[in-house]
């Protein structure tokens, strides 16, 4: 079973999501995980934000486009791997002045894709990872988006998780996950938060 999940750096929320998804890659080795771009900074052009909101995610847009440059040139495999670093750093360390190269070179990357931050020519990628999820998804939506396969692939924004569940608990809500995935009448399930994210324990270092 192969998931799609589109992130942008930058979101806890997000964050802790792909958290819990990476645990139930580890517990179920049928769950592959295909790490797509999306950018809040796209998404929220014309959205009047709070101050401290935009340099994340304007920094976070440059690093989506390292994650597609790294994808062209043939390193797809090595992108969740690339974005668990990236979170650590950003989310556990309050690291985000990045140096993108100690990065790459942490994951086993080429540290030249560090020059890919300033290029825009990978915008038109992200954008298109972008419509296909919001094609999928809706447009009122941003991450996390999971898509599920299937004849009819499909799947929605969430969950959103204050806290990462882990072991029997992970499994058994990917599991009902899964069946609403599966379900074309479902559309929304929700209630209030009752606090921000509660980040899991910090990844360990990447050793490329």
């Amino acid at each position: 079973m192969k998931l799609a999940f589109w992130f942008d750096p930058a979101c806890p929320w997000t964050w802790n999501t792909s958290r819990w998804i990476t645990e139930v890659a580890a517990r179920r080795p049928e769950v592959e995980v295909d790490w797509r771009s999306f950018s809040l900074k796209i998404k929220n052009a014309d959205v009047e934000l709070p101050d401290f909101i935009v340099p994340r995610i304007t920094a976070s847009h440059g690093l989506l486009r390292v994650v597609e440059a790294a994808r062209a040139a043939g390193h797809g495999d090595r992108i969740g791997p690339l974005y668990t670093e990236l979170g650590r750093r950003i989310h556990h360390r309050g690291e985000l002045d990045l140096d993108v190269a100690e990065v790459l070179e942490a994951v086993g990357l080429p540290v030249e894709l560090a020059g890919s931050v300033d290029d825009a020519s990978f915008d038109p990628v992200i954008e298109a990872s972008m419509r296909e999820a919001l094609d999928m998804a809706g447009d009122d939506v941003g991450v996390p988006i999971i898509r599920f396969p299937g004849d009819r692939p499909t799947g929605f924004f969430g969950p959103i998780l204050v806290e990462v569940p882990t072991g029997d608990e992970a499994l058994k809500l990917f599991d009902v996950v899964e069946a609403a995935a599966g379900l074309p009448a479902f559309t929304e399930l929700k209630r209030a938060r009752t606090s921000g994210p509660v980040l899991p324990s910090e990844p360990a270092a990447a050793t490329g």
